[in-house]
This record gives C-alpha cells, structure tokens and sequence, in this order.
C-alpha cells in the first residue's frame, strides 16, 4: 500500500479560505441561508468553514447542523454488519432556506442523494447548493455535481482518498492511496 499527500496543511487551510471566499459572494450575509455538515466527516470541514466565516470575516449568527443519512442510504442493509448512525442535530427549519451541504469527498453522489431526502424531515429548502472539499470526478454512479469544490482528484482502479483532521488525531491533510 503507498501513500502519497495530495494536499498538506498550508493547502489545505488555503482552500478553505477560497471555499468561504466563494460562499460570501453567494449568500453574503447568511441571513437565508444554512450550512449542514453530512456526518460523519463532512463536520470537520463545515466546522472549520463556519469557524473562518466567524473570526476570519466577521458574519455572525450562521446557522449551522449535522445530518446523519445511515437511514437514507441506498445501500442500507446490504452490508454483513450493520451500519452505526450518527447524531443529527439541526435546530432549525430548513423551510425557505438556501442549505449548503458540506461534505469532505464527493465520490458516487450517493451519499449526496440520501441527503437530499433526509434533509426534506426539515422543511423544503429554497434552494440546495454541495460545498466539496475533494471532488473525484470519475467516480460518479448518480448526475450530482459541487457548487464548490476545492480540489479535483482522479483516482481510479481501487484508488482512495483519505482526508485526515487535526480534530480527528491526525493532521490536516488529504492523501491518495493505492491498495
């Protein structure tokens, strides 16, 4: 198995900045406008984007949940062990609202898909817009497509990506492995 860094810290931190960058020029305020991390791994990027809108660029009351989709995942059942859920923890309607999903890698769209209809348990959102942190765009099994991305991958035949947190025991850093 080899590893090699697609991004480091400094890039990825740069990207981050780019990504809250372009959400600003699109919902300025965040008045209308909401930010759902899709668990378990898209909170680390929401997180971090929702932390550089409030102290790198001063928006305030920005509204942000987690959405766990295990229940609307199209693969539910089909593995040999069961799959563990995450907490969802939205304390708002999503009703009339702009919801940017945040996701760490947009892969099939799959998991996209189940978001879409467990966000609806919510409210029907204005309009529904995917911040990707990894984008791999050969991969895709369903027509979704980011918003925003920060960086494009293609990996093929058995490749992985592998996006690693400081929050998470590690470092901030996005890796390509091939098995």
């Amino acid at each position: 198995m080899s590893q090699k860094v697609l991004l480091n810290s400094k890039e990825v931190n740069i990207i981050l900045n780019r990504l809250a960058c372009q959400l600003i020029e699109n919902h300025r305020d965040f008045k209308n406008t909401v930010l759902i991390g899709i668990q378990p791994r898209g909170v680390y990027v929401a997180e971090r984007i929702k932390k550089l809108l409030e102290e790198d660029y001063k928006i305030a009351d920005i509204k942000m949940g987690y959405l766990d989709i295990t229940f609307f995942r199209d693969d539910f059942r089909r593995g040999d062990k069961p799959l563990e859920a995450n907490k969802t923890k939205i304390t708002f309607v999503v009703e009339d609202k702009n919801v940017v999903f945040i996701d760490d890698v947009l892969y099939t769209g799959r998991s996209i898909n189940a978001a879409l209809t467990a966000v609806q348990s919510f409210g029907r959102p204005r309009e529904v817009e995917l911040l990707t942190l990894i984008d791999r765009r050969f991969s895709r099994h369903l027509p979704i497509q980011p918003n925003y991305r920060g960086r494009q991958v293609d990996a093929i035949n058995g490749e992985k990506v592998k996006v690693s947190w400081i929050e998470n025991g590690g470092e901030d850093s996005v890796y390509l492995i091939e098995e």
